[in-house]
């Protein structure tokens, strides 16, 4: 897998009232073509604001973003955001919602019956076929976030960035979206950069995990190669010494860094 998504040497500074405030700094991250990366660390850390410069939703103050070898200087339909609130319009359908991203990405180039397909595809890929047309109000939280993984999937991005989209969950249907995204990940080869607070999602999704240390002026304190088969079972993976040890060295990381910040 050759490198897709680059950051080299890359600064964010914010200005507020109380002066020049820098969030990250010296960010070097290479995502090979189809890898799924995972960013974790403490509340403060930088993840959302790591993810919104790749996304191209934030420019950075200082080093070079590359997607695809090209430079990142905004927003792109190759990079599709999933945030943790699915941000549904209230007066569409989930049809609606998700065609409203093809036709955006798509009407200069397709009629609206391929359009419509494209939307359907989407839908039935995250298991809503049967709720495309209910309205945002008539279905529940993780079915909202399926429509947005399907919005962002209509797209046929390059690079999917998922922004803690399972958080606000309840553990069950975290659980069952964990494996969807695993499912839809593997059919579609896309790749994927996903910030997360949870650890056991890190190591249960992640080819790598990129471990942030506190802010201010975070940065990545280390990488950790998840060596796990795939596909991935839940429950067969919870007996391996693989995944134990994964989980170990990043709760080790993030306690550490805990203990540090309280001294």
């Amino acid at each position: 897998m050759e490198r897709y998504v680059s950051l080299e040497k890359v600064q964010k500074v914010f200005t507020t009232k109380k002066g020049k405030f820098v969030a990250l700094r010296d960010i070097d991250l290479s995502v090979r073509q189809g890898e799924f990366v995972s960013i974790i660390g403490h509340s403060g850390c930088g993840k959302s604001t790591l993810l919104n410069l790749v996304a191209g939703l934030s420019d950075a103050s200082d080093g070079v973003l590359l997607c695809n070898n090209r430079e990142i200087a905004g927003p792109g339909p190759d990079r599709a955001v999933v945030f943790q609130n699915h941000s549904l319009l209230p007066w569409m359908s989930c049809f609606e919602n998700v065609y409203l991203a093809v036709e955006r990405v798509f009407a200069s180039k397709e009629k609206k019956v391929a359009m419509v397909k494209r939307t359907e595809a989407a839908l039935e890929l995250v298991g809503l076929s049967h709720a495309m047309h209910r309205m945002p109000h008539e279905i529940s939280g993780g079915m909202k976030q399926r429509v947005g993984i399907a919005r962002a999937l209509s797209m046929e991005p390059k690079v999917l960035l998922l922004d803690e989209p399972l958080g606000a969950l309840d553990a069950l249907t975290r659980a069952h979206l964990q494996d969807e995204i695993m499912r839809i990940v593997a059919i579609k080869g896309t790749t994927t950069v996903m910030v997360t607070h949870d650890v056991d999602e890190a190591v249960l999704l992640s080819d790598r995990i990129v471990m942030m240390t506190n802010g201010p002026a975070a940065t990545i304190g280390d990488i950790l190669d998840v060596r796990l088969p795939r596909p991935r079972d839940r429950l067969v993976l919870a007996e391996r010494p693989e995944y134990r040890q994964a989980r170990a060295a990043v709760t080790k990381f993030l306690y550490q860094r805990q203990n540090r910040t309280a001294a």
